[in-house]
């Protein structure tokens, strides 16, 4: 699937790109671009999901100087910490509360998936408003620094999750990767660890699993 299978939309403050179900919807999908992408960035990554699935892919409130958008405001280099993705988890999760009572969808409770910094956006929203989130998929990404502040509570009890991440990555280290996934776990989550030789992408086997877990 690309963009170009999709339909562009703005609502309210969000330029959106999404995919309308065919027949009752069943399911809402969030998928959240990484840094310097756009509401046009995760369309590879819906191929062969179900049809009767709301599919909604959001722009980045900020614009990034190199060009696109970013889910944190303007700063000098770093990863970005679950500080400074909080306002964008915060503003995403009443984005879904207003999109479903516009559209007639139970948002309740939805999937996400977030590549890269959109993977660490989706690790804040899980760690922060877990009862929200049905399946999470985090894809070449990484936990925000301040994660493990969350350790002691144990949001995370009982949840799955999917982490795919290449082990020739330049931008996310594999050790990143899995000192990541060993935060996650010590917050309760029981994560489904794919890896593949590959860069800062995401492996077709691994995206195969990816979708075997968000629709099983």
């Amino acid at each position: 699937m690309t963009s170009e299978n999709t339909l562009p939309l703005t609502f309210e403050d969000w330029t959106l790109r999404l995919r309308p179900p065919q027949g009752k919807p069943v399911a809402l999908l969030l998928m959240l671009h990484g840094w310097t992408g756009d509401e046009n960035s995760m369309w590879s990554f819906a191929r062969n999901l179900p049809a009767n699935w709301w599919i909604l892919a959001p722009r980045a409130p900020y614009p990034a100087a190199q060009g696109g958008y970013s889910w944190r405001a303007p700063v000098t280099g770093g990863f970005p910490s679950l500080e400074q993705l909080q306002p964008s988890a915060a503003a995403l999760m009443d984005l879904l509360e207003r999109w479903g009572i516009a559209n007639g969808m139970d948002t309740a409770r939805v999937h996400v998936i977030g590549f890269s910094q959109g993977g660490a956006l989706a690790v804040t929203m899980a760690l922060t408003r877990p009862e929200r989130l049905e399946r999470v998929g985090v894809l070449a990404g990484f936990a925000p620094l301040q994660a493990e502040a969350f350790i002691p509570s144990a949001p995370l009890a009982g949840k799955r999750l999917f982490w795919a991440h290449g082990t020739q990555d330049q931008m996310v280290s594999m050790d990143f990767a899995r000192r990541s996934v060993q935060t996650l776990e010590q917050c309760g989550g029981q994560v489904q660890f794919c890896e593949a030789e590959v860069g800062h992408k995401v492996s077709a086997d691994c995206l195969r699993r990816l979708h075997t877990y968000l629709t099983e």
